[in-house]
């Protein structure tokens, strides 16, 4: 059986939570909507080196601190073990878009986007509501 193995941060700035899109959404099941900064391991990379590079490579973010909230199983036709970090940096910065970031945006809790509108009938916005209600690792 093949694994997939992810790591996603959620990246809080305040009061607000960045979401991306892609431009090649290939190696996201052709999902076309609204994300948290997300990624494949790479072959021997440890999933805290993963969140800091994607934090640097899709966010421009060099020097926050990652915190593993939880890791989620789930099968389907390729088993998935996915990471799910969380970062939290002092206010909203300037997203570049270059690389495969096609749109980036801050957003409060208030104003997150539908599920309609987020990849994978709103997964990222399930998983936010689980990691950032969870009381933080020490």
């Amino acid at each position: 059986m093949t694994c997939k193995l992810v790591a996603d941060v959620a990246v809080v700035a305040g009061d607000h939570v960045l979401l991306v899109r892609y431009r090649d959404t290939s190696r996201y099941d052709g999902e076309a909507g609204w994300f948290l900064p997300d990624d494949f391991l790479a072959r021997l990379e440890h999933p805290d080196d993963a969140a800091r590079r994607i934090l640097r490579e899709q966010a421009g973010i060099e020097a926050a601190e990652v915190q593993l909230a939880e890791i989620e199983s789930f099968d389907g036709d390729v088993w998935h073990l996915v990471f799910h970090y969380v970062a939290a940096i002092a206010e909203p910065v300037e997203v570049p878009l270059d690389g495969n970031v096609e749109e980036a945006k801050w957003c409060p809790p208030g104003e997150l986007p539908d599920p309609s509108e987020t990849a994978h009938h709103g997964w990222a916005l399930d998983v936010l509501s689980r990691v950032l209600a969870a009381p933080a690792l020490e």
